[in-house]
C-alpha cells in the first residue's frame, strides 16, 4: 500500500565493508545519512562503520538478525509501504547472502515496494578472483551444515559439480570440513583457502584439499571462505558398473528418489542414463540372488 502521499518507500540493501572500511562505497555515506529507517544485523558495528566513515545518521535505527528477523519483517514492510526509505545492512558484505534479509526482500516484492542495492565487497567474488581456479562459471553453497553426517551428505551431492565451489566456513570447523571435502572429492583436488579478506592478516592459502586439511588442524583463525575446484569433466565410459552403482547409492542415501539420481549420476559419468539404471538393476538382482541363496553358504537346495 502506498503512503499518504501516493508513494511506497524503497529498500535498500547495502552492501558493507569485508575488512578494510575505505572499501566503502562512497553512496553507502550517503544512503547512512538520508534513510527514515536504518535495520542494522548489529547496531554497536553500525555505529563503529558510522564513525569510520565520518557520518552521522538521522534515521531510526533498528536490530535486525537471525533470531528477530522473522518478528521485525513486517514492521519493516509497514514502514516501506507508509513511504519509508529502509537501508538494510549487516555487518559484513551484502544482506541476504548468507546473511539476514531474504525475507524482508521478499516481502516488500510480495508488497510491488522497490528494491534497490548500493553494491560492496563481495567475499564470495574476491575469493574467487585470488584463488588461481577457473572463475567462468560457479556456485555459491554457502555454510555446511554443523553436524558430520549431514556435511558428508550435502558434499556429496555436489561431488560431480563441475563448476567452480565456493564456501564459507567458521574458522573452528575448518579442519573437519577441509577432511571432510578431501574425502568426498579427493584429497588431490585444489582448494584455495581464503582467510581475514582486506584486513590486515589477509592470508591465502591454496594446494590440494588433503593437504590444506593438515595445515588447518594446526588451527586457523579470522573470516574463511573456502574455493573448491570443479570435478573434472568425466570421460564416457571410463566407470565402472559398480562405481556407477555406488554414486547412485551415495545420492539415494543423502535422500535423492533413485530416479533422479541415475539421471544425475549418468550426466555426471557422461553415459546414457540406459546403462546406469542397467547396471543398478543387475547389482539389485545380484544381491537378491545371494540372500536367497546364502544363508547357510551351501547355496540353493
Amino acid at each position: 500500500m502506498p503512503g499518504a502521499d501516493g508513494a511506497a518507500g524503497t529498500l535498500v540493501l547495502a552492501g558493507t565493508p569485508i575488512g578494510d572500511v575505505t572499501d566503502a562505497p562512497p553512496r553507502l555515506a550517503t544512503e547512512l545519512e538520508t534513510a527514515d529507517v536504518i535495520a542494522a544485523e548489529d547496531t554497536r558495528r553500525l555505529r563503529r562503520l558510522t564513525q569510520a566513515l565520518g557520518v552521522r545518521t538521522r534515521g531510526r535505527v533498528v536490530s535486525y538478525f537471525e533470531g528477530n528477523e522473522s518478528a521485525r519483517t513486517p514492521e519493516l514492510v509497514e514502514a516501506l509501504a507508509g513511504g519509508a526509505r529502509v537501508l538494510l545492512v549487516t555487518d559484513a558484505g551484502m544482506p541476504s547472502v548468507s546473511d539476514p534479509g531474504y525475507r524482508l526482500v521478499a516481502a516488500a516484492v510480495e508488497r510491488d515496494i522497490r528494491v534497490t542495492a548500493v553494491p560492496g565487497p563481495s567475499a564470495v567474488l574476491t575469493a574467487l578472483a585470488l584463488s588461481g581456479l577457473p572463475v567462468d562459471r560457479f556456485c555459491f553453497e554457502g555454510f555446511l551444515p554443523r553436524k558430520a553426517g549431514e556435511r558428508l551428505g550435502r558434499l556429496r551431492e555436489v561431488a560431480g559439480e563441475r563448476r567452480t565451489l565456493v564456501y564459507f566456513e567458521a574458522p573452528h570447523r575448518l579442519d573437519d570440513t577441509l577432511a571432510a571435502m578431501a574425502e568426498v572429492f579427493g584429497a588431490g583436488r585444489r582448494a584455495a583457502v581464503c582467510r581475514e579478506l582486506t584486513k590486515t592478516y589477509e592470508e591465502v592459502k591454496r594446494g590440494g584439499l588433503g593437504d590444506l586439511a593438515a595445515w588447518a588442524a594446526e588451527g586457523v583463525r579470522g573470516e574463511i571462505t573456502v574455493v573448491v575446484e570443479g570435478a573434472p569433466a568425466p570421460v564416457p565410459g571410463e566407470l565402472d558398473a559398480a562405481e556407477l552403482v555406488r554414486r547412485v547409492r551415495v545420492r539415494e542415501e543423502a535422500g535423492e528418489r533413485r530416479k533422479e539420481a541415475i539421471v544425475a549420476v549418468a550426466a555426471g559419468a557422461g553415459v546414457p542414463k540406459r546403462e546406469v539404471f542397467d547396471a543398478v538393476v543387475a547389482a539389485k538382482n545380484a544381491a537378491r540372488a545371494a540372500g536367497e541363496g546364502g544363508g547357510n553358504g551351501k547355496g540353493p537346495s
